[in-house]
């Protein structure tokens, strides 16, 4: 009878193990499904990303042509002048265009040289992101205390105003190099009373409250700002890319190319345009249904499609939303 026993517990527990066994069997079929999925619907031969490349070239001459004419906004920045390492003197900078900004004072003293003093970089708190305009003088209060902190800044603004380079990653239309109207907030900001407003007037009357002597010399987006300083150290340079919470690219272009402002002249008969490309879309991109669930779960739906597909602000949340559907086939 304790043999009979034995064995009908031994076959149960073979029962079990076979079922649990098999259920790890299908589970593990199904995980390598979905790599299998991601692996069949995002190839990248040359021939689609040459589609890619031509769906972008018609995007980008009709950004060209007029204003709302296509999905890449082909701003004009009105930089019409790259430095090329021969400039001088001590400026400051104001980098906002992400879940953290960066204030530092640079000394330029030709030969393309520059020394980087001490700077600051500091989070947004994530209750500003999506508020008020309290974020601009946050912001300011950041580079008062820079500047008092400096061995002699004080100095610097008590001789002369000081000029303030202010690199603003969003878009922006701008109506001179120091001053441009914000298009839309992107990469997780929403200030909607900022939408519309003057950029550079905002962040100088915040300065003005603050008693702070400066004023804004140049308005630029971050991309516009790294093809800056790769053309201050290599004069061939002549486009940039970004790649970081979120991913823009600006080049230079020849002003008779730019045929929505027919007639603008310029010193060096180009001008830099930045393509706010991440908003660009095209059917050859290879979309995945998590691409479009986070899309559609966004606090911006159908906008910045491209950003949210390659970005480092979504990407995460593109990876978790492919490991919770593998998970559930653990269960």
């Amino acid at each position: 009878m304790v043999l009979g026993l034995e064995v009908t517990v031994v076959v149960a527990a073979c029962a079990v193990a076979s079922v649990v066994v098999g259920r790890r069997v299908r589970s593990r079929r199904r995980v390598l499904g979905v790599l299998a999925e991601l692996e069949e619907r995002c190839p990248t031969p040359f021939g689609k990303l040459k589609q890619v490349v031509d769906a972008m070239a018609v995007e980008m001459h009709a950004g060209l042509a007029s204003e709302g004419g296509s999905k890449l906004k082909m701003l004009l920045t009105f930089v019409d002048r790259l430095p090329n390492g021969s400039e001088k003197g001590t400026y400051y900078a104001l980098d906002v265009g992400d879940t953290n900004f960066r204030v530092l004072r640079v000394q330029l003293g030709g030969q393309r040289s520059s020394i980087l003093e001490p700077h600051v970089e500091q989070a947004v708190p994530p209750h500003l992101m999506t508020s008020t305009s309290e974020v601009i003088d946050f912001v300011t209060q950041n580079i008062k205390e820079f500047v008092d902190r400096g061995e002699d800044g004080s100095k610097t603004l008590v001789s002369g105003r000081g000029e303030l380079g202010f690199t603003f990653s969003f878009p922006v239309k701008q109506r001179s190099v120091s001053s441009g109207i914000l298009i839309k907030w992107t990469k997780g900001f929403h200030i909607e009373e900022m939408v519309r407003r003057e950029v550079t007037e905002c962040l100088e009357q915040a300065m003005s409250r603050k008693r702070l002597n400066m004023r804004v010399a140049v308005l630029v987006n971050d991309t516009v700002g790294t093809l800056a300083l790769g053309h201050y150290h290599d004069e061939d340079t002549v486009a940039a890319v970004i790649f970081g919470t979120g991913t823009n690219a600006c080049y230079w272009e020849r002003t008779d190319a730019i045929i929505k402002c027919q007639g603008l002249l310029t010193t060096s008969g180009g001008m830099v345009i930045n393509m706010e490309w991440g908003n660009f879309w095209s059917s050859p991109l290879p979309r995945t249904s998590y691409d479009t669930d986070l899309d559609s779960h966004s606090s911006s739906p159908n906008d910045q499609g491209f950003e949210k597909m390659i970005s480092g602000m979504y990407l995460g949340e593109v990876v978790r939303r492919v490991l919770l559907r593998m998970s559930s086939f653990c269960i």
